[in-house]
């Protein structure tokens, strides 16, 4: 099932299907190593619910809202 990134839970894990950011902040997301493919997991998110933090590629990142939106995910099962 396909969501928003900032609909994930805590400690969920996903694969990123679509950025559907333009111009700059459609850059600078993809300048972040959040492209198509790439799978992350909620690691964190801030008491009001914004920022989350993922974790992608051996590093962490922390994203507002508003820029997870633009973020298209596959929740992947858990592993066994």
């Amino acid at each position: 099932m396909q969501q928003s990134l900032r609909h994930l839970q805590l400690h969920d894990k996903a694969r990123i299907v679509a950025i559907s950011a333009a111009g700059e902040l459609g850059r600078r997301i993809r300048d972040m190593g959040l492209v198509t493919g790439t799978e992350i997991e909620i690691v964190g998110r801030a008491p009001l619910k914004d920022p989350v933090a993922i974790r992608l590629r051996g590093f962490t990142l922390t994203l507002r809202n508003n820029e997870a939106d633009h973020i298209t995910v596959e929740k992947l099962e858990p592993s066994a």
